[in-house]
């Protein structure tokens, strides 16, 4: 079975706290350097970080994208808050999309529980 180095868990610059160099080339350079082969997209969720993905990412086949000798697979990550013995809990999930309709489907069931141009988390 061949080996590679991926990062699934990213944020985009439309998250709170991150670099507004964040851009899908900066991504595909840094990720070269590091030796990952397969990197998360990060934030799919926000409005225009998924057009920015649209625009510069290519079907490389098997769900995952490409840009720049670099794969990518689309990614973002939700919180779950949830009440347990009066106090309020988080669970943040990772999930991971095969294509860019599934993710707009997704994004739509989202719309109902926020405002998901707010932050990229």
């Amino acid at each position: 079975m061949p080996r590679f180095v991926a990062d699934f868990h990213i944020h985009s610059r439309y998250s709170r706290a991150t670099s507004k160099d964040l851009t899908i080339q900066e991504l595909a350079k840094w990720a070269k350097i590091k030796g990952i082969g397969v990197l998360g997209t990060g934030d799919f969720t926000h409005p225009m970080w998924l057009e920015e993905l649209k625009d510069a990412l290519r079907e490389a086949g098997d769900g995952l994208y490409e840009h720049g000798g670099v794969r990518f697979l689309l990614t973002v990550e939700v919180n779950t808050l949830f009440y347990k013995g009066g106090k309020a809990h988080q669970i943040h999930h990772v999930l991971m999309a095969p294509s860019i309709a599934t993710v707009e489907r997704l994004n739509r069931e989202l719309e109902a529980f926020g405002n998901l141009g707010i932050d990229g988390r």
